[in-house]
């Protein structure tokens, strides 16, 4: 049963330019809905882990290392989620990345960077890392806490966006 191919350049290529166009819309700001809120970080994270289900030769310090990381991905988005501003603008929930939220930015990229030098040189596979994966969770992270934090403040989410 075969699948869809695509090249890995042009998949990195979009992951890219999805990431880049996602943190130009919150450094302006834009309303919060609940659907755009979680379907990059989902689909990401399904991407990466489909891509690992077709690997056969992961080995036990892969999974472990895969979910260690999984884990702390989701930890780092939190905590970027954390410095997201939150503000009621036109009746509805709006996000916008603040300063802090760079300096957060900066602090995990470093941490994962060093995860992932310890995590290879501890026996994981180079190919046991999707890029997808670790974006998706760690958008995933800061999505939780952007969701959560909007939901107690009070503010509506602003609907979604018909099509």
């Amino acid at each position: 049963m075969g699948g869809i191919c695509v090249n890995p350049w042009l998949l990195t290529a979009i992951i890219v330019a999805v990431v880049i166009a996602a943190v130009i819309k919150r450094l302006i700001g834009e309303p919060v809905n609940a659907r755009e809120l979680f379907a990059a970080p989902v689909v990401l994270t399904g991407i990466g882990i489909l891509s690992l289900v077709k690997k056969t030769d992961l080995t036990a310090a892969d999974i472990t290392w895969i979910v260690t990381g999984a884990v702390l991905g989701v930890a780092l988005g939190a905590l970027r989620g954390a410095t997201v501003q939150l503000v009621e603008k036109r009746g509805v929930l709006w996000q916008r990345y603040t300063g802090r939220t760079f300096v957060a930015v900066l602090g995990t990229l470093a941490v994962s960077a060093g995860f992932n030098v310890l995590a290879v040189k501890m026996g994981m596979h180079e190919y046991a890392r999707p890029l997808q994966l670790a974006i998706g969770v760690s958008f995933l992270g800061e999505s939780l806490v952007v969701g959560r934090r909007g939901m107690s403040s009070g503010i509506p989410f602003a609907p979604a966006r018909t099509r």
